[in-house]
Parts: structure tokens; sequence; C-alpha cells
């Protein structure tokens, strides 16, 4: 490899799956909020033909931005969790293309037919489940099949979202556009919900503040299905009093069952607080989307906005930000840059909730926009370089990966 090549493709980015993606993903984040800022202030058309902003940003938010975080989340997860092998290398490479060839086509879109289009955007699930599957098929523990569905949903999401825009249904398109956060909203539930418990766990060992809630299978799986029941009522138009008692469901299993993990007795732990705030917005979330259905109080956008700007922008900044000090060999402790960066996440959540009043609502995009467009910059900037080189030395003799 050519010196050129080596410092734009170093080795160190091609150990683990977090190291491309979370770059990719952060450096795309920014970009994407100015794109849809321009475009709405008027300072040039959508980049899109004439697809609906709506449209055009929603789709990258999730199929572009988050896909790329949760799969480096994912991917770096499983071989410590789930016992696989680590995906690197050529493989993380193709699957980084993917990636990449899916914006390139989805902007593109204007000027290549269609379906050519739509295939290159629609490669990434595919591949990554075919990828997994069969590592997946013989680990010990069956429950991490589940991520098979999830992978698929997305996959099923995305050509749902193409086969609308070439329908010129754009009501479709949007329908395909909440089942992608739909998807996302059942991941967040089955994997931070493992996830949040068990760190949060350590954390009381550690301090003798006592031991992790135990798992109860029964509350567990109640809150995922209520979720999967939420989204097949909401998607598929039922009555507006089903939507809205099944969110009222999910507010008030997911706060009993967020409430036994204790997350208020490890809250002088920066990196676990993050998290556990970020449950807290789900439920804030649940309880919107119940308010909205129920009542007609306030616009059913809000309980998104709940979920997508402040409980998924929490959970991403805290387990991207653990991610990238363990496995590049650093200590667990949040940076002040990523306080920063998670306070503004949390600030920019409540100025999106703020559209519900008319007169805040231009002020209201663009400060929440801002704010959460500065948190990844700051991602970056504070990870950034550290992503591209090898990581330090466990004290133990062993590299972080």
């Amino acid at each position: 490899m050519s010196a050129t090549a080596s410092r734009l493709f170093p080795a160190a980015l091609w150990v683990s799956a977090f190291r491309p993606f979370f770059l990719l993903g952060t450096l795309y984040a920014p970009l994407l909020i100015g794109a849809w800022l321009g475009a709405g202030f008027g300072w040039w058309s959508g980049p899109v033909g004439d697809m609906p902003g709506a449209l055009w940003h929603g789709h990258e938010m999730i199929f572009g931005f988050s896909s790329a975080i949760i799969l480096g989340i994912v991917l770096t997860a499983l071989p410590s969790w789930a016992g696989t092998e680590e995906i690197h290398g050529a493989r993380l490479a193709l699957l980084v293309a993917a990636w990449l060839a899916g914006r390139l086509a989805f902007w593109a879109l204007p000027l290549l037919p269609a379906t050519v289009a739509a295939v290159a955007d629609c490669l990434l699930f595919p591949l990554v489940f075919a990828t997994l599957a069969p590592q997946l098929l013989q680990v010990e523990n069956r429950l991490y099949l589940l991520l098979l569905p999830v992978l698929a949903a997305f996959f099923a999401a995305n050509l749902a979202f193409h086969l609308g825009i070439g329908a010129g249904n754009p009501a479709f398109a949007t329908i395909a556009l909440h089942g992608g956060v739909y998807t996302i909203l059942t991941l967040y539930v089955l994997k931070g919900g493992v996830l949040t418990p068990v760190f949060t766990g350590n954390a009381l060992r550690e301090k003798g503040r006592g031991e992790q809630a135990p798992f109860r299978m029964g509350l567990d799986v109640t809150a995922v299905g209520l979720v999967v029941a939420l989204a097949a009522l909401d998607l598929t138009g039922a009555p507006a009093r089903w939507v809205g008692l099944t969110a009222l469901a999910c507010t008030l299993v997911h706060a009993w069952r967020v409430g036994r993990w204790q997350g208020w007795r490890v809250a002088d732990v920066p990196l676990l607080l993050v998290m556990h705030l970020g449950f807290v917005w789900l439920i804030l979330a649940f309880a919107l989307k119940a308010l909205a259905a129920l009542t007609g109080l306030v616009p059913d956008t809000m309980w998104l906005h709940a979920f997508t700007v402040g409980s998924l922008g929490m959970m991403m900044l805290g387990l991207m930000t653990r991610v990238s000090l363990r496995h590049t060999g650093r200590p667990l402790k949040l940076p002040a840059a990523m306080r920063v960066a998670c306070a503004l996440v949390f600030t920019a959540a409540i100025a999106r909730l703020a559209l519900s009043m008319p007169d805040l609502r231009p002020a209201a995009i663009t400060v929440a926009a801002i704010l959460w467009a500065a948190a990844f910059v700051i991602y970056v900037s504070r990870f950034g370089s550290l992503l591209a080189v090898p990581s330090l030395p466990r004290k133990n003799g062993v590299l972080n990966k």
C-alpha cells in the first residue's frame, strides 16, 4: 500500500467495526443537518430532486447516520457478548463500501435509474445479515438470533421507502420511514435493555451500593412485545384509541422496567447517567405518543423527536464514548468535551419539543439542529484521530480492539 493510501485508509481503521462506522457517521451527521437547514431556509433547492425535505432528511437520518452508528455498536459488541468472530479487514471494508454506495446512490437519485439507486441503497443490511447469520446460528444463547429479524426489518423499511418514492406515493414512503424508526426503537429496548442494567450493576458492585437488578424475562418480553404491537398498530392505521392505549402501556411497563435498574444510585457515574437519561427520554416519548393519540393535545411528531433527538441521541453518545474508550485502551471516564456534547443533545431535544408552539417553530428547528449537530462534531473532534490509530495496550498486556 502506498504512503498516501496508508494515510487515507490506515490499517487500524479496519480492526473493528466501530472505527470506520463511528467516524463516517459522525462526519456525515453535521453535513446532513447543514443540507437540511440550508434547504429549509431556501439557500438552495432540495438535494434529491423534488423529493420533500422531510423525506430525504428522514431517510438519511435513519438509513445513513443512524445505521452507521448502530452497526458500529452492534458489530463491535457481538464478539464480546455473544462470542462471535470479529468482523474486520476486507469483510468490514465491504460493509463500509456498501454504506458509502448507499449514500452516493441516494444523493444521485435524480441522475440514476430509480431501480439502480434503490438496489445500491438497500444492499447494506442484506450484506450484514449474510455476514452475521452463520455466526449467530452457532451461538449458544439463541436470543442473539433476534438481531436477524431486526436486520430484515431495516431492509424491508428501506425497500418500502424506495417503492413509495418510485410510485410517487410520499405517504407510503413516510410510513416506511416510521417503520425504520420503530425498528431502531425495537433494537433500542432489546439491546439497551441489556447493556444498561448490566453496566449499572457493575458500577453498583464496584461502589458497594448493591447488586444488579435481576432480569425478569416476563417483564422484558412484555416491554419488547408492546413496542412491536405499537409499531404494528401505528403503521397499519389502527384506531387512535388502540394506538394511544398501547403507547400508554409502553409508558408504564418501560417506567417499571427502567426503575428496577436503580439508575439514580449511579448518577455520579456520567457514562451511566447518559444511558439512563436516554431511557427517561424514551419513557417521555411513549407518554407523548399516548397523549397525542388519546387527546390530540400535542402533535404526533413530538414523540418522534423525543425519541430520535433525545433518547436515541443520548444513548448513541453514551455508547459511542464507552466503546471508543474501552476498545482503544482508554479509561472508562466521560471526557469533559463529551459531557458538553451530551448536554447539547439534551438541550436540543427540549428545543425540538418546542415545535408544538407555532411562534417558536423556526427558531426551535434551527437551535435544535445546530445543538444536535454540534454534539457529534465534538465527538469526532475528540475521538476521530483515535479511531485511526492503534489501541493502547491494556494493563494485563492484552490489546483492546
